[in-house]
This record gives structure tokens, sequence and C-alpha cells, in this order.
């Protein structure tokens, strides 16, 4: 006799190999459309799913929750983090969360890297100029950035990524300081010859780079506020991989258009996909780059995170308990 295969319910197109597989394993329903689900969409999905596989475009709030029929068990985040989801409501529930950590360390690390120097040699600036056809040869004088190297580095932050930041800014030859919830091992310290911050306000004045690699939450949610980015040197540049939210976007964009720092580089924003139209004002005038949310984006890592949802899923199946699964903040 034939196992019943649960019904998996996925919200976005993900790589096919990883949709195949899901198709062999489980009775999936994919979305092959590619584009976001309505929040009619979503709630017929909790409904049908005994699993639901989102992603980090969909707010899965405790009203969506609370709409949920008794056959959803799971929700599989495709993704790292899980503020796009209410834990504390699916528990309550009785729903399992989980998520796809540690596959996304190296490239977001590489992106929060290739920012900083795109923003500090005008790397975005250079490449317009030969696209609208107004490079007039090599001078002297045009179009000067700034070196890295010998600069400080401030990260906020100190996990998986952040520490794979550290590590290749300290091959760049920055020096290494950081403010964390709780002060990192000795012994990486002493790798990445960290200096370490007691408190954000300590740290602010004192770096040329700021790296913000924390997850939003609460506690953490418009963390530079207008208050601590006076406090920054005028020629401090920001870089965010993270998420827009742990940044007051506006007071951002303020300090930026009136010298208070010299520019930013950002893969994330506060009401994606939309950019404030003031902070693209800045993009214009080279002093801040953006990218689309590209941090993830590897072949490589998309397909680790879909064999991160596809064993959750299985051991799930399997009534053990999932590897990454996550508990709401204080269990």
């Amino acid at each position: 006799m034939s196992v019943k295969k649960p019904v998996v319910i996925v919200t976005r197109k993900l790589p096919d190999d990883v949709e195949t597989r899901m198709r062999e394993l489980f009775d999936t329903r994919l979305n092959l459309e590619d584009r976001a689900m309505s929040a009619a969409e979503l709630a017929e999905a909790v409904k049908t799913a005994q699993v639901l596989v989102p992603t980090v475009t969909d707010r899965i709030d405790a009203a969506l929750i609370e709409q949920a029929g008794p056959q959803l068990e799971m929700i599989a985040n495709f993704g790292n983090g899980v503020d796009n989801i209410d834990v504390k409501a699916a528990a309550k529930k009785g729903i399992i969360v989980t998520n796809t950590p540690n596959v996304l360390t190296e490239d977001t690390a590489d992106m929060a890297m290739g920012l900083m120097i795109a923003v500090s040699r005008r790397f975005v600036e250079g490449a317009q100029a030969i696209n609208r056809d107004k490079w007039r040869g090599w001078s002297p004088t045009w179009m000067l950035g700034h070196r890295i190297w010998g600069k400080r580095l401030g990260i906020i932050g100190m996990g998986r990524i952040g520490t794979a930041v550290a590590r290749r800014a300290k091959a760049f030859g920055l020096s290494i300081h950081y403010h964390n919830r709780n002060r990192v091992a000795a012994r990486t310290e002493d790798e990445l010859e960290a200096t370490y911050w007691d408190t954000l306000d300590q740290m602010l004045p004192r770096v040329d780079f700021l790296s913000v690699n924390c997850p939003h939450t609460a506690a953490t949610r418009h963390m530079l506020s207008a208050e601590r980015l006076s406090l920054m040197q005028p020629g401090a540049i920001i870089i965010n991989t993270a998420r827009g939210e742990v940044i007051d976007e506006a007071a951002l964009t303020q300090a930026i258009a009136h010298g208070k720092i010299a520019g930013a580089g950002l893969d994330v924003f506060a009401s994606e996909p939309a950019v404030a139209p003031d902070l693209m004002k800045l993009v214009k005038q080279g002093k801040v780059v953006v990218l689309p949310h590209m941090g993830s984006a590897t072949k490589e890592g998309r397909h680790e995170m879909g064999d991160r949802v596809l064993i959750n899923i299985r051991t799930w199946a399997d009534s053990h308990r999932p590897p990454d699964r996550v508990l709401p903040t204080g269990d």
C-alpha cells in the first residue's frame, strides 16, 4: 500500500532541480508563474496545504495563520530569516516553522564586500560614464574615490555572516571593530584582530565603514536611527545586506544628502520592492549604490536553500524534529 504524500504548496518559482525533487517526494503544488501570491491566494493556500513553503516576499502574519486549516502543520521558509513569519502565532497553533540557515553566509559576505568597494571606488559611476559615452580618456583628477586599505570597518552583528565579512575585510587590509549582543570567542577575536565595543554608540564614531549584518527584530528595528547616524564620521560609508528595517531609511537619506555621512551601499530596503524617491536621487548623484536584494542570489546558494527545505520537510514527514526548526523568541 502506498503512503499518502503530504500536500506541499510553494509560493514562488524555485530552481528546477528543487521543484522536481519536491514533486517526486511530496504532493507539491508549484507556482510556475513566479509572481508573489496575493493575500487571497495565500489564505487559500493555508487552508489547503499541510506544508507551506513561503519566501521572504510572503507575509505570513498572525491574521493569515489564524485562517489556516487544521491540516497545516508546517511552514518551511525558503530563506535564512523568518521576520516574514509570525513564529509565535504559528507555535500557538501548533505549526512548526523552519528556515534555511548556514547556506547564505559566503554569498552575502561577498555582496557586502563588493558594495564596500563599489561605493568607495565609484564603480557604478565609472561604468555609467562609459555606457553613456562620457569617458574622454584617463585623467589624474577624474572619478577619484577612496582606498579601503588601512581603514576601520565596524560590524553590527558578528554572527556567521558578520564573521565572514570580517575575514574578507581583514584580507583587504581593514581593521575590524564589532558590536554584538555577546562577545565572540577569543580565538575568533585573535584571528581577526578584532576590537569589541560594548555599545553601538561607542563604536560608530570610530569607524570608516559600517556593515549591517544583524537580523530584523523588534529590538533592531531602526537601530541606526537619526541620532546614531549623527555619531558617525562625515566620510563614513554604510553597507546593508541584512534587512532594510534595521536602518531608519529616511534618516539615512537625510544624513547623506546633508553630508553627515559620505554614502551607502544597499542591497535591502524598508519597503521592498519600492525604493524611496529621495534615496534614488542620491543614487543619481553617485552617493549611494543600490542593488535589488541580490545578496543570496547565486545558483549554489539557491540550490542549497532548496536542499535545506527538502530535508526539513522530509524529516517532519518521518515524524522527527526538523533540523532547522525555529522557536519563538525566548523559548
